[in-house]
């Protein structure tokens, strides 16, 4: 298929630069594919379109405030970004910037804080960190203790804002697991829940089901082939612990709707691995099942795992796009044709878009 279809105009002034006032405040555009019915409403209300007993299976991880700043023997400012471990706690993979002028110096510091080594750099366009930490005992400490949100490069911010607090609260699910920090992005679907709404869909009898995936930074990479079969998504690492994978069981008794499309993927794959590998669910009921996954989904497939989704407005060109009109009509393409009729739809009611914006529920 061609990328172009995967292609819209958005206005600028509809990327949020900022959460709405209240997470479940946000709005809500809800598709149900049995009926072709749209509505519109507030997130706060998404039980109103639910049936009983529902399954909600929701991405824990915790994002990491991994945007880090120094400067070069010469004064020059660095932004580094950290992605993940390379080889322990205080060697990491990083994005900096300037990355090239970084690298010829081989090195930058933060003089209260740290003084770090750039190592090597990869095909990628990361580079190689090895940190040397005055007070904290390491990286994970130091980004907590100095770093700020990891935001997408279309919400702007400038090095001191007076958002930094807000982004450091709202850049961040109510249910996250600090004890998880290795996502380099929110797992966004998330962000609309309150604790008071959780309770309210668990009185109602829906429950919460938790899985993680390591949200990575390539996760905001645009497609940049002009056929989408021949694009290699990122891959990322996510675990399904046994309480949720007990949950998984049996297939139709409730309707499972994956918080985001992270959650999609990890649901997706792990149903693949039971399917390639002719394992059992029971297999999993004392373990977690821990994997890494590159699985790209897009017109035409299948879903073995999920009934349901949330899911923010995304990128034009993007894999999550593919995705998401992948579910809207599975084992067809005619989802894409679905896909642009509700984005213009949205723009045309001026949703908000992207990390910070509104959310859809396809049923």
């Amino acid at each position: 298929m061609d990328l172009s279809l995967f292609d819209y105009t958005l206005p600028k002034s509809l990327i949020a630069q900022e959460p709405s006032e209240k997470r479940s405040d946000a709005r809500l555009l809800v598709y149900n594919r049995k009926n072709g019915m749209i509505s519109h409403a507030q997130f706060k209300d998404i039980g109103d379109f639910l049936p009983k007993n529902v399954q909600f299976f929701r991405n824990q991880v915790s994002v990491l405030k991994a945007r880090l700043f120094g400067k070069r023997k010469t004064g020059g400012l660095v932004e580094c970004l950290l992605l993940n471990p390379a080889e322990d706690s205080n060697t990491w993979w990083c994005l900096i910037k300037p990355g090239k002028k970084t690298l010829n110096a081989r090195y930058f510091f933060d003089e209260n804080h740290y003084e770090a080594n750039v190592l090597d750099t990869n095909i990628n366009g990361e580079y190689k960190v090895r940190f040397n930490l005055f007070h904290e005992n390491n990286v994970y400490d130091l980004a907590n203790k100095l770093g700020k949100m990891p935001l997408p490069p279309y919400i702007q911010r400038e090095k001191k804002d007076i958002r930094d607090k807000l982004d450091s609260e709202r850049y961040q699910t109510v249910y996250a697991d600090d004890n998880k920090p290795f996502a380099a992005a929110a797992p966004t679907a998330g962000l609309h829940f309150t604790n008071e709404l959780i309770e309210k869909l668990k009185a109602e009898g829906h429950d919460f089901l938790d899985l993680s995936l390591n949200v990575g930074i390539g996760t905001f990479r645009p497609i940049q082939v002009d056929a989408i079969e021949n694009h290699k998504i990122h891959r990322e690492s996510f675990e399904i612990p046994p309480a949720t994978i007990k949950a998984l069981q049996p297939k139709g008794s409730k309707l499972r709707v994956a918080v985001g499309t992270t959650s999609v993927r990890s649901l997706e794959s792990f149903y693949a691995h039971l399917s390639k590998n002719s394992d059992t669910l029971e297999q999993f009921f004392d373990k977690p099942y821990s994997a890494s996954t590159d699985l790209y989904i897009y017109p035409p497939a299948k879903f073995l795992g999920v009934d349901a989704m949330i899911t923010n407005f995304h990128l034009p060109r993007s894999s999550l796009l593919c995705l998401v009109s992948a579910f809207l009509e599975p084992d067809t393409t005619h989802g894409v044709e679905l896909l642009k009729t509700l984005y213009n739809l949205a723009i045309k009611n001026n949703y908000r878009f992207y990390s910070y914006g509104d959310a859809m529920l396809i049923l």
